[in-house]
């Protein structure tokens, strides 16, 4: 096996296409939802379509193997007011900016810039467009099983319990809103009274149903008013009911949790089930999942919601564009992070230039020997500050760089409403004047302003604080896997692709040493590296020293990983160098058209339609390929190894300008 360089790759080689919004994109992909038989009275949510994004399933914390505990499933409530404000569903407008995309991002970050340097191939690279619509990357979870998530059916499970399909259409729009600015606690009333028209003890009977099921939190009963009839809502247990949905009515026979099958375009995971709670009225602390997914892509994963009947699931299909929900059944327990056994991926390549033995070449050495399992770009943001550098700062305790990097103006791609928070931060230093500038307040420099207000600028430990505890310790990961990208180029420029003495391996979750009699024994689809922690042992030759020297030059202690606050020391965890995928199969096809899908999705075969049909010559030609891998790796980079390039946005912006105008 041999190894090659990063440097030398040819510039005119790659094609990351981010997708501009004036350049033509296909009707499916720029849908709208459609609200008329939901009648979701505020906060309604537009798909959006993210040129930013490049990446494909969104690891959590890096431990592939850790001594620390796992992360929560759900994040840190906010503040009431912050109940009532948009989330950062729907895009804010802006102006134009004055710089273009590609101009903006001649600040952000190499691939080199974050320790990507090396292929384990020799084959020579070729150029292929990555998303140049996001259907053509398509995600499908492997359960913890071994089976992959597909969505093929959307029958409802029979259930004499459920109440009639009549719940969802005998409310009115305007009782709806009513109702649920009475079950949000958005005005003074204690109850709404529902006049009982054509009065029937049925009609009575689904309308009880309706609101219990529809508004969870609020309890109902009859009375006589002048001789009408009205059902009368109320809250039986303060604000708590929201987030607990109503024990009593749950048959016990039955599984607290319905856990179903989402298929989504263009939206991550925490968007999706954002967008599902408001449709349901309830707290998205009630879903849970194994694992996130990637938003510019079509994505099929399980999740698990507490006390939400197949029936009133199944009737978002026909409310929500770009979603889908079947594959229902009743279980007794939730899904737990990390519990996945991988992600399965197809991924489209377009207009690809190599020929078909540069492709077999390729592919055959994904299949045999695999890729470096770095860690993807997405895991260090867009703008010119990396996340790693405000997580190194955590580390120092340099409380008040971590604020100025994360509040700081800064060059690079990013809303108009941001730029203007941190010009006004820039010059008045005044948290409130700057969280007026903020329409979204939910992002984590609204968050983090918000602690300042509160606290005060000489307590920002609190401040930062008030950030969810998954997303500060997301800066944290990032620079454990900015070390871990930059060691892991050194081990393999000392000692190439082969186990040598010193190297570690894991035993069970044991990590040892390859001795200098046992080394024939291993491969290097055996050798683990550590990222940093108090908890881990460093590999015993000279890249040892190498982690040293980089966290010194970082003023940190390697020996001392241990933070004055806990939830930001570091136990550290071991990744494998080297990924062979699972699965892989690809073929080369021919296409005319740039806009024709060259793949059915699972709601195309549910929807009946044919495969596409491939000519033998073509104007374009596309590499479709498959493959499996493990949790917290990224398809990003098994790409780069296929087609030799740098997958960084800004890299990709300067090579292909041209769809940009």
């Amino acid at each position: 096996m041999e190894m090659t360089e990063m440097t030398g790759v040819s510039l005119k080689r790659g094609a990351l296409v981010v997708e501009d919004n004036d350049s033509g994109v296909p009707a499916e992909e720029t849908k709208k939802q459609k609200f008329s038989e939901c009648n979701l009275t505020k906060g309604q949510d537009g798909l959006q379509n993210d040129f930013l994004s490049i990446s494909e399933d969104v690891p959590g914390p890096p431990d592939t193997v850790s001594a620390g505990k796992g992360g929560e499933n759900s994040e840190a409530q906010l503040e009431d007011e912050e109940e009532e404000e948009e989330d950062g569903l729907s895009e804010v407008c802006e102006e134009e900016e004055s710089e273009s995309f590609a101009d903006m991002m001649k600040h952000g970050l190499t691939e080199a810039d974050v320790g990507i340097t090396k292929f384990v191939s020799s084959h020579q690279g070729f150029s292929g467009i990555l998303k140049e619509r996001y259907s053509d990357f398509v995600v499908h979870e492997i359960g913890k099983d071994g089976r992959i998530s597909h969505l093929n059916d959307l029958s409802i499970p029979v259930d004499e319990e459920d109440p009639s399909e009549d719940v969802f259409t005998v409310l009115t729009a305007e009782e709806k809103q009513r109702l649920e600015e009475l079950q949000l606690f958005k005005n003074k009333e204690t109850s709404v009274a529902i006049e009982v028209i054509e009065d029937t003890k049925e009609k009575r009977t689904v309308i009880h149903q309706a609101i219990k099921s529809l508004f969870p939190g609020l309890e109902t009963k009859t009375e006589d008013r002048e001789g009408k009839k009205y059902i009368v809502a109320y809250h039986a247990a303060g604000k708590k009911a929201l987030a607990n949905p109503r024990k009593h009515s749950w048959p016990k026979s039955r599984g607290s949790y319905c856990h179903f099958v989402l298929y989504k375009e263009n939206k991550d995971t925490m968007d999706a089930i954002n967008v599902l709670s408001r449709y349901l009225r309830v707290k998205p602390n009630i879903f849970s999942y194994m694992g996130t997914k990637d938003k510019r892509a079509i994505t099929v994963q399980e999740i698990a919601v507490l006390k939400i009947t197949a029936q009133r699931l199944a009737h978002l299909n026909k409310c929500l564009m770009n979603f889908k929900l079947g594959n229902f059944s009743y279980q007794k327990k939730p899904l737990k992070l990390g519990e996945l056994q991988g992600n399965h991926f197809t991924v489209v390549l377009r207009n690809i230039t190599g020929t078909d033995d540069q492709v077999q070449q390729a592919m055959n050495s994904l299949k045999e020997i695999g890729f470096i399992n770095y860690y993807g770009m997405q895991r260090f943001g867009t703008t010119a500050v990396p996340t790693y550098q405000v997580g190194r700062a955590i580390l120092q305790n340099s409380w008040t760089e971590v604020m100025d990097l994360i509040l700081k103006p800064r060059s690079g791609a990013e809303k108009g409403y941001l730029v203007k928070c941190r010009e006004e931060w820039a010059k008045t230093k005044d948290p409130t004047a700057a969280l007026r500038k903020l329409p979204v307040k939910r992002c984590v420099e609204g968050q983090l302003l918000r602690g300042l207000s509160k606290y005060g600028m000489k307590n920002i430990v609190s401040a930062f604080g008030i950030i969810p505890r998954n997303n500060r310790l997301m800066y944290i990961h990032s620079y454990q896997s900015y070390v871990w990208n930059n060691m892991v180029s050194k081990r393999i420029e000392d000692y190439g692709l082969k186990p040598v003495p010193g190297d570690l391996v894991l035993k069970g979750a044991t990590p040892t040493y390859i001795e200098e009699d046992d080394v024939n024994n291993y491969s290097i689809h055996d050798v683990v590296m550590p990222l940093p922690g108090f908890d881990v042992i460093y590999p015993k030759h000279k890249i040892r020293e190498a982690y040293r020297e980089m966290l010194t030059a970082d003023n940190l202690d390697i020996d001392n990983m241990r933070h004055k606050i806990r939830d930001y020391s570091l136990s550290g965890a071991y990744r494998k160098i080297i990924i062979r995928p699972q699965n892989v199969s690809w073929e080369v096809v021919a296409y005319d058209d740039p806009k024709i899908p060259l793949f059915n999705t699972d709601v195309d075969n549910l929807e009946g339609k044919p495969p596409p049909v491939f000519a033998s010559e073509g104007k374009y030609r596309a590499l479709k390929m498959d493959f499996s891998l493990p949790p917290s790796t990224y398809a990003t980079m098994a790409i780069r190894e296929v087609l030799k390039m740098d997958t960084s946005i800004k890299n990709q912006t300067q090579l292909n300008t041209t769809w940009l105008r």
